[in-house]
């Protein structure tokens, strides 16, 4: 375990460092950038991944869900690809400082280029956290980090789905998690590209509201049977996190 004088000596201006609060595994942010959120988490948890094959993470940022599936046993070895550079290289410092690098590798590249970057079924697992909204109209700076994170300006949910289905192997898992009004879209696409939909659960802030996030997984060229699980509610009525979520969180 590296001492924090030691993890400090990673960072460049403007970042920092924090705690994933599994296994003793810091990640290096950068708030003007884009730092992960709870559906990163919650994704992380939520896919099946392969504890004994190779997962890789479409988009993964600064490489924090290829951290939390393998502090969980969900994978021999992961992948991050990530477009922007600056990220990649966040995401691969982060590995080295944790000690990881014979278990995760991030490799700088665009999803859309996939065929040009890995053979086809090379994985077991795919996952993915894309962004959400469509377009880019009224973006003031569509290239910053920020907009590419959350708006599809460099690739489509198309391209993500294309993407998880090249690289699978039969019967291998794709989980994604997205916004729930695009559900059809979502379930529309991955049939069209042999992802069959096995497992959806849908994420609500509070118990009376509608979902605002959905973790959806499937099976490369499985049979039709979805089951819907449990929705998660992530807070009490006082604004505290309810026992569902904690559980989701940190080391298990």
């Amino acid at each position: 375990m590296r001492t924090k004088d030691e993890k400090e000596k990673w960072l460049k201006p403007g970042e920092r460092i924090d705690d994933l609060q599994c296994r003793g595994y810091d990640i290096i942010q950068n708030k003007d950038v884009f730092c992960f959120g709870m559906d990163a988490v919650l994704l992380a948890d939520f896919a099946t991944g392969a504890p004994n094959g190779s997962v890789i993470d479409l988009g993964t940022g600064t490489g924090v869900i290829p951290m939390l599936m393998q502090a969980r046993g969900k994978g021999r070895h992961f992948t991050g690809l990530e477009v922007q550079a600056y990220s990649a290289d966040m995401a691969r410092r982060s590995v080295q400082m944790n000690g990881l690098e014979t278990e995760i590798s991030v490799v700088e590249g665009d999803m859309r280029q996939v065929r040009e970057l890995f053979k086809p079924g090379s994985f077991s697992a795919v996952t993915s956290n894309p962004p959400y909204i469509k377009g880019n109209h009224g973006l003031e700076n569509e290239n910053s980090p920020k907009n590419i994170a959350r708006h599809e300006i460099l690739m489509e949910l198309l391209d993500v789905i294309k993407a998880a289905a090249y690289l699978l192997c039969e019967g291998g898992t794709f989980a994604m998690v997205h916004k729930p009004f695009r559900l059809a879209e979502i379930i529309r696409l991955m049939s069209e590209c042999r992802i069959e939909p096995k497992r959806m659960c849908m994420v609500q802030p509070y118990a009376d509201k509608e979902p605002n996030m959905v973790l959806i997984e499937g099976n490369k060229g499985g049979r039709t049977m979805l089951k819907v699980e449990p929705a998660l509610v992530v807070y009490n009525r006082d604004g505290s996190y309810t026992e569902d979520l904690l559980t989701r969180y940190g080391d298990r």
